[in-house]
């Protein structure tokens, strides 16, 4: 009976790859997942995420944003079954779904694109998964510093099976390289159960669900893999189907843990003073902090943290990823750092020479108000004439991605990336033309952890069109390297 499911399963594959018919629908048929754990336990650590999905109504639509980061596994259509569960199991809350997962990169890389892909995006939820980085200490990092920097929950999958090219499908499971691959795996893992328990993250055990649903089906990992790592259509059905119960609402679960991360201050609340000029003032605790329009008149008012315009606070700008590389789809380089004060502008980076044989890059940096800045060598530390632009040694991926793909630089390439804010100076009241949507506005974010207070002066003397202050206070005070 096990042989005759799995060669029904194996054929289920084989005409999903050949069949245009069976591509275009949404999910072959598989025998169901269990998963892996008490699913009554399941969601306990999101629930502000899934509090705020589902107590979306038509009549009040709850904004959330959602971001999936890791390695070329997260870019896999599994993915996109969750994010479509999501949408079509709360059709009315206010869903923003970003998937910035960069293929081949592991923990060492990520946590240097991390700081221009996810913190500067503060997602409610983060879906996260990568290999390597473990022994090393930077997937520890990358996790904690979502906990320091933002109020993002975060789900953590466990990794699907690999099954390595110098074994045959069928072959020993003890073989030493399917034993080092697995070991591997365990150890993330491992970390992944460490740090849900420590940081209260959510944990989606996609391992020993995928492989219970091997075992009770007399499948092969090869079954469920495309390559040696990356999933065919049953293996991304599986990790769908791993993580989805995850994403669950249970009212029952305890709101400890989430609710003074993000609080509403209406604005008749007695924390706010109004001034007889319409001014408001907020005392808080966080590092950002949100307005929320009301309907009424267009208005514009200062906006003053600690009594000073947020443009002065240097920790307010950020570098956002560069461009890509020609081929391969990378960010040009992988960080961009700065030791002096950054401004709202745009940068490019042009190659004067390319010698991919002698792995020589070098390049001239401008930006559009500072002007030209400097020249590079990609293999040596780049601090640009106004100290803006930062670039570590071997951070650029240009040649990189011209060997991998056998190419050579393309006439007129060129980088590309902006420095952007983290705040408005002067809040410009949004129309409110939906009684169902909020209509956010961020005032400051980035700003250290800890106490502040927020002014709000108006341009012309009135009462301001505003519902409510937002403040968001990520639960871990940010560590000493911070």
């Amino acid at each position: 009976m096990m042989q005759q499911l799995r060669s029904t399963l194996i054929l289920s594959l084989a005409l999903v790859a050949c069949s245009p018919d069976l591509l275009a629908q949404p999910t072959a048929k598989f025998a169901p997942v269990k998963p892996a754990g008490d699913p009554a336990t399941f969601g306990a650590n999101i629930q502000r995420t899934m509090t705020l999905l589902a107590t979306s109504t038509p009549e009040k639509r709850n904004r959330v944003r959602i971001l999936f980061y890791g390695q070329s596994v997260t870019r896999n259509p599994w993915w996109e079954d969750v994010a479509n569960d999501l949408r079509q199991r709360f059709p009315h809350a206010d869903l923003e779904i970003e998937n910035r997962a960069i293929g081949g990169y592991g923990g060492p890389v990520l946590i240097n694109t991390a700081e221009f892909d996810l913190y500067p995006f503060y997602p409610d939820l983060v879906i996260f998964h990568v290999w390597s980085g473990v022994e090393t200490g930077h997937q520890e990092k990358i996790i904690r510093r979502i906990r320091e920097r933002t109020t993002a929950e975060v789900l953590l999958w466990t990794s699907n099976l690999r099954w390595p090219s110098t074994v045959p499908p069928d072959g020993d499971p003890q073989h030493p390289d399917v034993l080092a691959k697995d070991a591997q795996d365990q150890a993330i893992s491992d970390l992944y159960q460490r740090l849900g328990r420590e940081l209260n993250c959510e944990v989606a055990d996609v391992r020993t669900g995928m492989q219970r649903y091997l075992k009770e089906n007399n499948l092969v990992v090869k079954d469920t893999l495309r390559d040696t790592v990356h999933p065919n259509k049953l293996g991304n059905f599986l990790i769908a189907e791993l993580v989805k119960p995850h994403l669950r609402y249970d009212p029952s679960f305890p709101d400890d843990k989430w609710k003074d991360l993000v609080t509403d201050v209406p604005v008749n609340d007695p924390r706010v003073q109004h001034k007889d000029d319409g001014s408001l003032t907020l005392k808080f605790q966080g590092n950002r902090i949100d307005v929320i329009a009301a309907p009424g008149d267009a208005a514009k008012a200062d906006v003053l943290l600690d009594g000073k315009s947020p443009s002065q606070f240097p920790e307010l700008y950020y570098h956002t990823r560069p461009s890509p590389t020609p081929v391969a789809g990378r960010p040009a380089f992988n960080r961009i750092d700065h030791r002096a004060p950054l401004q709202v502008e745009t940068w490019t980076a042009r190659i004067l020479e390319c010698d991919l044989e002698k792995d020589v890059l070098r390049y001239e940096i401008s930006g559009s108000k500072t002007g030209p800045d400097g020249t590079g060598d990609h293999k040596q530390r780049f601090v640009s004439n106004s100290g803006r632009v930062v670039i570590e040694p071997r951070m650029w991926m240009v040649n990189w991605s011209l060997r991998y793909r056998k190419q050579s630089l393309p006439k007129d390439y060129k980088v590309t990336w902006e420095t952007k804010p983290l705040f408005v100076d002067v809040w410009q009241s949004p129309a409110v033309t939906d009684s169902s949507k909020e209509y956010p506005t961020v005032l400051a974010q980035g700003f250290k952890n800890g106490d502040h207070s927020l002014t709000l002066k108006p341009q012309t003397p009135g009462k301001l069109p505003i519902k409510a202050f937002r403040i968001y206070q990520p639960p871990l005070k940010a560590s000493a390297e911070e």
